[in-house]
């Protein structure tokens, strides 16, 4: 794309959205009325209304007959289409997906989760989202035929190799829109990044696995490789083997299924009630210092504003956010100021998909310098 494109594809960008966020706030209005107000030529709105009108973005519910005076051909009202899919996220996880639809308000419509055993293929993931996908466009009503975006996050450390170009391909064969696939707790963070002010925030969820993401500057760092807020794989405690190969990383310690087999315990929900027993506390509180540590190291480093914890386990055993805030402020440097604050995660579970829309969004300054990769579907 020239400079010159560019420019005008950012310009016509804007005026869609200022569109949209007036019918949004003021609901159904005439093209001249939406004119007035975006502060466009009759000729500029009539072509993104037209634009939007193709796309399935809004509707036309009326015109302004009962309510004109005076003669003169009646004019159309526009609002937005309420059960027009625009936007849909997907997180395939470890053990299930995760699928959020949200519409050209940048509202969330519709939905939903889908469990698999957790060595399912890249392959039967993608199968299990998409007939989600298809359930919750039937069973709600969503139309998707519209679609100006899809974001998906798969797990690994890096976007990249054959799972993932087959996750791609069949996403880009099912949606006739631009498809995003990058790793899905670096979504999360992005999506979490999104709940505060802060402009350096570190993330990190404890999940099935272990992963997290960078905001540096107000700007989601993914590294010259795409790997830049692995936390899981940092060593940590113990010298259990993990899944990347090596020895001792807060995976081994941290992620769901150790915590819950240290604990003595089957489900995360054992685990909840549980949880203020003595020997459950003291296998969480080993967790939390766990995290604590790598976390600490990363803040010498880095120096955040805010630590963000989130994930499964925080939610079943939230004392892991308290004793890893411990860990983190004994290890800052007795000159080193206050320190970062440390929270758990506002999102729940969709915290990936929400992320995931909002990489296609592309309206945050988050966004500034996010390197889309380049097998997106054009």
């Amino acid at each position: 794309m020239s400079t010159t494109g560019g420019v005008h594809a950012l310009v016509r960008r804007a005026h869609e959205e200022r569109v949209l966020a007036i019918l949004r706030e003021h609901g159904t209005l005439s093209r001249a009325q939406i004119a007035a107000r975006a502060g466009l030529s009759r000729t500029t709105l009539s072509e993104i209304t037209g634009e939007l009108l193709g796309r399935g973005a809004i509707v036309v519910t009326a015109t302004d007959a009962r309510r004109r005076a005076g003669s003169g051909r009646p004019a159309e009202l526009l609002a937005l289409d309420p059960r027009s899919g625009q936007f849909l996220g997907v997180d395939l996880g470890h053990t299930r997906a995760r699928v959020v639809v949200a519409d050209a308000a940048h509202e969330i419509i519709a939905s939903g989760v889908t469990p698999y055993p957790a060595r399912t293929s890249a392959a039967g993931r993608t199968r299990a989202a998409l007939a989600l996908i298809d359930r919750l466009s039937r069973e709600q009503g969503i139309g998707l035929s519209a679609l100006q975006g899809v974001g998906v996050g798969v797990t690994g450390p890096s976007p990249a190799g054959a799972a993932r170009a087959e996750v791609l391909a069949a996403f880009r064969d099912r949606f006739a829109a631009p498809v995003l696939v990058d790793n899905n707790t670096r979504f999360a963070a992005l999506a979490e990044a999104g709940t505060t002010d802060a402009r350096d925030v570190l993330y990190v969820r404890l999940a099935d696995g272990i992963g997290g993401g960078l905001v540096v500057g107000g700007r989601l760092v993914t590294g010259a490789g795409g790997v830049a807020g692995e936390f899981g794989h940092v060593r940590a405690s113990g010298d259990a083997d993990c899944r990347c190969g090596k020895r001792g990383c807060l995976e081994t310690v941290a992620a769901v299924g150790p915590a819950l087999a240290a604990a003595g315990v089957s489900t995360l929900g054992e685990l909840a009630a549980g949880r203020d027993s003595p020997p459950v506390a003291a296998v969480m509180d080993r967790v939390g210092e766990a995290v604590g540590r790598v976390m600490a190291a990363a803040t010498l480093i880095l120096d955040p504003e805010l630590i963000v914890i989130g994930g499964p386990l925080v939610s079943a055993a939230p004392g892991i956010v308290d004793r890893a805030a411990a860990v983190i402020a004994a290890e800052r440097p007795a000159r080193g100021g206050a320190g970062p604050a440390v929270r758990a995660a506002r999102l729940g579970d969709d915290d990936g998909a929400r992320g995931a829309i909002a990489a296609i969004f592309r309206q945050s300054p988050l966004l500034a310098d996010y390197a889309i990769p380049t097998e997106v579907n054009p």
